[in-house]
């Protein structure tokens, strides 16, 4: 199984009560591909632009990251974004979001990106997702974010991608605009009638719920006290979920849910440092741990 990921790198600038920080690796891509990491070697589609680094490469490089399928515009710069976020780290503020060679980014994969199994599609237009569809032979998985931007300005193509894919993510309140209805249960099948065989929906501090024709599993959220940077924790859930998946021989059920699990511990530790530097630190044997951790903390 071979997994691959479509999302952003970037720049990020966040102001936080536990500290901040100035232009450290971020991005969709970059937080996802990363949590996959633990579980599989996957292939990155991005785009950066001249100013971006060589060493922040070596971070993704070093985890077997492939990126052979990253564009390098050499007269653009990289996407920014900068942010604060408030006292209770559940609300944040975007202060500057400068896209860059993001505006132009029209993914065209490498050949041996076509033969990937498993496909995340970060957050993004849904006309760029289905770009990467068209290109994949044989996807065994699709799973694709959205956001309420992406739901109120490119409604009509969403509605085509959502045909197109095995799993949609997206969070509680987007959930709601999508269908109109204001219980996720019903939300969540709802969005399933449109296409997509589950739903995965983000519920933040909250934990996450999935909807599939198995039936609904909720589970909380690992309970950290040291939440210092939420920054691509939803990014590194997914990729962990994806990944996990991908590490897999033989599908069935369970494997969704077990999924969801290694995707909430992997977010746990994501928040627990700015940027990456959590996730540099730890080993599958940690990750494992927790999950561990996490199992017992949920038997009763």
């Amino acid at each position: 199984m071979s997994m691959l990921v479509v999302g952003t790198m970037a720049f990020d600038s966040i102001e936080a009560p536990s500290g901040s920080v100035d232009r450290i690796l971020g991005g969709s891509g970059t937080f996802s591909s990363f949590a996959a990491s633990f579980f599989t070697k996957p292939k990155l589609t991005s785009i950066v632009g001249h100013d971006f680094p060589q060493s922040f490469r070596e971070i993704l490089l070093n985890r077997g990251v492939d990126l052979s399928g990253v564009q390098t515009m050499k007269e653009g710069k990289t996407f920014f974004w900068k942010g604060k976020y408030h006292e209770d780290m559940n609300t944040r503020d975007t202060l500057e979001v400068h896209l860059n060679v993001l505006a132009e980014f029209d993914p065209v994969l490498p050949t041996s990106y076509q033969e990937s199994t498993h496909l995340f599609l970060a957050n993004s237009s849904p006309q760029v997702q289905m770009k990467v569809i068209e290109q994949v032979k044989n996807p065994k998985l699709i799973l694709a974010d959205t956001m309420d931007f992406w739901i109120q300005s490119e409604h009509d193509a969403l509605m085509q991608l959502l045909k197109q894919i095995d799993g949609l993510l997206l969070n509680d309140s987007e959930a709601k605009l999508l269908t109109g209805l204001d219980h996720l249960i019903p939300a969540a099948e709802a969005i399933r009638k449109l296409g997509p065989s589950f739903v995965v929906i983000k519920k933040g501090e909250h934990g996450s719920m999935l909807c599939s024709k198995d039936g609904v599993f909720a589970i909380p959220a690992y309970p950290t006290s040291q939440v210092k940077d939420p920054t691509g924790a939803g990014d590194s859930f997914a990729g962990a979920l994806v990944g996990y998946l991908a590490e897999q021989k033989e599908y069935h059920p369970g494997q969704l849910r077990r999924a969801m699990a290694y995707g909430t511990v992997m977010a746990s530790l994501t928040v627990e440092s700015f940027g990456l530097d959590r996730l540099q630190s730890i080993s599958r044997e940690e990750l494992d741990t927790r999950l561990f951790s996490y199992r017992e903390m949920l038997n009763f």
